[in-house]
């Protein structure tokens, strides 16, 4: 039910993973994701849906199926051209780094120069709204300031492909819609490639070029629904009958997903 695209940037064909202790978290799963394109995974708790951006991500090896990011096999992607940038539900910052301080760190850890290190995090606070927050620690930031720090330090290193994993459930309605607007503002200036996780239907229509609907686990694509809104997004958009029509669908299928 996956639908395929011309030119994958991330194809899978008949994959298939099971955890050591024999849960099967997914099985025969069939998508594509085109370079540029934004794409919403949504499904039953349990489905194998953080597992699946573990496998793009090169964490996890597949068990069986193919996997491939720009033609080749995850791990063998991570450190080149089609390099992942992974932003969890919890923002992750080290608390005894400051803003700035964790923002640099893949970028140490991938032997960039301090100064270029600096730079580079300046550009991205500035990106994010958060240039005078530099020197703060994470525990002087508010939960949304804190993930936007967290995306941030996600595409420093200039990633062709963003993974995220429900970064947003944890945040307030409010901050929740505001960074869903920044993020699709930086996806279309920056151009990466979105595989996004989350529970929330209306977040995915809202983000999402397409949203992949799998199934109970074993997690597999029962469904695709096809967003046409392009990527510029007004938050009036979320009070659309066109838009509401696309979140009853994909709702429908997901109560289906859970049967």
């Amino acid at each position: 039910m996956g639908v395929a695209v011309e030119n994958a940037l991330i194809q899978a064909k008949g994959l298939a993973f099971r955890f050591p202790k024999g849960t099967v978290a997914l099985s025969d799963v069939d998508f594509s994701v085109a370079a540029g394109e934004f794409v919403s995974l949504v499904g039953p708790s349990g489905c194998g849906k953080s597992t699946l951006l573990r496998l793009v991500a090169g964490l996890l090896p597949a068990m069986s199926g193919s996997l491939t990011v720009g033609g080749a096999d995850p791990k063998a992607s991570r450190g080149g051209e089609h390099r992942c940038g992974f932003v969890f539900q919890s923002p992750t910052l080290l608390p005894w780094r400051t803003v700035e301080a964790n923002l640099t760190l893949p970028l140490e850890l991938e032997k960039v120069s301090r100064s270029h290190s600096r730079e580079v995090a300046a550009d991205w606070l500035s990106r994010v709204g958060l240039s005078e927050f530099a020197k703060s620690y994470p525990a002087q930031l508010s939960g949304g300031m804190r993930m936007r720090v967290s995306i941030a330090r996600a595409l420093a290193s200039r990633p062709q492909i963003l993974l995220m994993d429900e970064p947003f459930a944890a945040l307030d309605d409010i901050t929740r819609g505001r960074l869903q607007e920044e993020l699709l503002a930086l996806r279309e200036r920056e151009g990466f490639t979105t595989l996004f996780v989350t529970h929330n239907v209306s977040e995915a229509v809202f983000l999402s070029d397409r949203v992949l609907v799998l199934s109970a686990r074993p997690g597999r694509v029962i469904g695709t629904v096809s967003v046409p809104f392009g990527t510029r997004r007004d938050p009036d958009l979320r009070g659309e009958p066109e838009f509401a029509h696309l979140v009853r669908g994909a709702t429908h299928l997901l109560r289906e997903a859970g049967s």
